[in-house]
């Protein structure tokens, strides 16, 4: 897959499936633009010192101006793929008001902002592009969201946003999809769950190959897809 010479932004590219998702556009020919939350997760950031990685420490994505100065900085934008957002476990009657506003700001006004600063960009100079979301299996099938009901309902909103905002740009040749993975293959899920069957779960490597495929020019019809990546859990 050639995408040499096109730029696309990251956001959460220092984590374990952005990673995944940088190896596999670099080796494609892509400059790689990826905000940090702060200097400290830049310097952890195993590919900072490749000459087509591109860090930013950006703050908080959901912030109207972080975004904005993120998206301004690159030029000509191709694809925008937003992986950022966080996790929040425990049952409903025991979450806060504030858990609610952090899933909601970290998966649903993060994503949104950016992709509104994506469109911008990619209507400016009427080339099209390419947008790529993360909901998550509970964002599809929202009863194995038991006990995570603020994190379920804000990756729900995500798969929604993903399908309406598809829709509402198509015209201008930018395809929006996203993909829902079920619990992935990182060190930090087998920290957590060290009973669990690994062999089961996807492989970052293999989510990430369905996103490149989504944002690559050679995805030419599928838009609005929430498409599930779930390996055989």
């Amino acid at each position: 897959m050639d995408l040499r010479d096109r730029h696309v932004i990251i956001t959460g590219g220092a984590g374990a499936l952005g990673t995944a998702v940088v190896e596999a556009l670099l080796a494609a020919g892509v400059t790689c633009h990826i905000p940090c939350f702060d200097a400290a997760e830049a310097e952890r950031f195993a590919l900072r010192t490749h000459d087509r990685v591109k860090l930013t420490v950006t703050g908080s994505l959901a912030d109207e101006a972080a975004v904005a100065a993120l998206y301004d900085g690159v030029a000509p934008l191709w694809a925008s793929i937003h992986i950022a957002g966080g996790f929040a476990a425990g049952p409903l009657r025991d979450t806060t008001a504030a858990t609610l506003r952090q899933q909601l700001d970290m998966n649903l006004v993060s994503c949104a902002l950016c992709c509104r600063a994506a469109v911008k960009a990619m209507t400016g100079g009427g080339r099209g592009g390419r947008i790529v979301n993360v909901s998550a299996r509970a964002g599809l099938e929202w009863r194995s969201g038991a006990g995570m009901v603020a994190y379920t309902a804000s990756k729900a909103a995500v798969a929604a946003l993903t399908a309406a905002l598809a829709e509402e740009v198509a015209k201008d040749d930018i395809l929006v999809n996203a993909v829902a993975p079920s619990i992935m293959d990182t060190p930090a899920n087998r920290h957590s769950m060290p009973k669990a069957d690994y062999a089961l779960w996807p492989k970052v490597e293999e989510v990430a190959a369905t996103i490149l495929f989504l944002a690559s020019p050679d995805n030419r019809v599928t838009r609005g897809a929430v498409v599930p990546v779930y390996g055989k859990s």
